[in-house]
């Protein structure tokens, strides 16, 4: 059985206010090739399909016309994917009934029967190959949300609860498969140990409450599909556990990384490889500085010079970063002539002080953005703000069950 890991699309997203369908529409066309070239059995994708709970029409019709195109491309795949913390769970699953004549699977989150136990059986999907004989079955784990795993018959401790959920499935599965079938999980979670990038993931869960252990996922399965961090990795060093990564980058911070999607190939029960499919990047993120404004200016002014015949679609994104002694209020006017007929589009102007830290391009301390900080995140300043003193355990929790409660009210189709 033949399997494509990929995660973290977040169609919708922004960079700094620019929309990036173009860079989404590139993947998605790479994706489809790929997929007739290997002719995968399975594409799993591992949460976080949407960049937020209410996604734009336009990335609402970039993965639905995915599907359907790679359907019609080879009728025999099966997709399945799984909500994220981004996603709306209850979004996820409104087409659900259409898409299962598409052999796709969207589940979005778990339900509880009326005895208290986990309903199985819809989290529970056949993997089959061109011929429909069963090689396998998906234990598909959508993003927990501490509402779905604790409670008067749960308990109230969400790592316990996202414990049992695991058991209970896990259990479910080694009863229904036959010898020599494979147990592919897909989960979107912040496992322990995991490599978290520098702005562009949100936590999970206040505190580090989210690190799930690798523990959870025994030796039966044969394969761990992960999803939410975006940079491709394995969890505690194991083949078997990994992390595919976003398939572009979504921050500065990600420049470096290696975006990709990985193959997996099963031998009965066995994995027997995991191979990386590197993707090609459509409009490349440059950063240049931190340097003092002359330099940089000249840095700038040496940039090549737009070709009319190039596509604006591909011209990097960049960020500048200035060293200054001291404001400079006409800072952002002197660095767009710079750039004037260059061939980059330009979305961020940081700036450091000398002795001060970080400023924004007026001067303002604080380079880090609101889109760049958690709910909870915001709270503590507004709270440190306010009183003077650090928020309390306590409080945080309190805030983290409204919080709760203001997102399952949002994810409502």
């Amino acid at each position: 059985m033949r399997l494509f890991h990929t995660s973290d699309w977040h169609l919708g997203q922004n960079l700094h206010g620019q929309e990036r369908d173009f860079e989404h529409a590139s993947f998605l066309t790479w994706l489809l090739a790929r997929l007739a070239e290997r002719k995968p059995d399975v594409l799993l994708i591992a949460g976080d399909i949407f960049d937020t709970v209410n996604p734009p029409v336009k990335s609402q019709e970039r993965l639905y016309d995915f599907i359907v195109s790679a359907h019609e491309q080879n009728p025999q795949l099966t997709i399945v994917m799984i909500a994220g913390n981004h996603d709306s769970g209850s979004r996820i699953e409104l087409p659900a009934p259409l898409m299962r004549r598409l052999r796709t699977h969207a589940l979005g989150r778990v339900l509880w029967l009326d005895d208290g136990v986990l309903d199985v059986d819809r989290l529970l999907l056949p993997l089959t190959n061109a011929k429909g004989k069963v090689l396998g079955w998906c234990l598909a784990l959508p993003f927990l949300r501490p509402a779905e795993v604790t409670g008067p018959t749960l308990g109230d401790s969400y790592l316990r609860g996202i414990g049992q959920v695991h058991e209970m499935l896990i259990a479910a599965a080694n009863l229904k498969r036959k010898k020599g079938q494979a147990l592919i999980a897909i989960s979107h979670a912040h496992m322990a140990g995991g490599s978290v990038s520098e702005d562009s993931e949100r936590s999970l869960i206040i505190g580090n409450a989210e690190a799930l252990p690798a523990s959870l996922f025994g030796e039966s399965i044969t394969y761990v599909a992960l999803g939410h961090l975006h940079k491709p990795q394995r969890v505690n060093g194991e083949d078997r556990i990994r992390y595919s990564g976003s398939p572009i980058p979504l921050s500065f911070s990600e420049i470096g990384y290696q975006h990709q999607i990985l193959e997996i190939e099963c031998e009965g029960d066995t994995l027997a490889s995991v191979k990386p499919l590197l993707i090609p990047r459509a409009v490349n993120l440059q950063r240049i500085g931190p340097a003092p404004l002359a330099d940089l200016l000249m840095q700038l002014k040496d940039l090549p010079d737009i070709d009319l015949l190039a596509d604006i679609d591909r011209q990097p994104w960049l960020e500048v970063r200035v060293r200054l002694d001291e404001p400079q209020p006409d800072l952002r006017n002197q660095i767009e002539a710079a750039l004037e007929n260059k061939a980059v589009r330009l979305v961020r102007i940081a700036a450091e002080y000398a002795g001060k830290g970080a400023r924004d391009e007026d001067g303002n301390q604080d380079l880090i953005e609101l889109d760049q900080l958690s709910p909870q995140e915001l709270f503590s300043r507004a709270w440190l703000d306010n009183y003077g003193n650090e928020v309390d355990e306590q409080t945080l929790q309190d805030f983290a069950l409204l919080l709760q409660d203001v997102q399952l009210e949002s994810e409502q189709p």
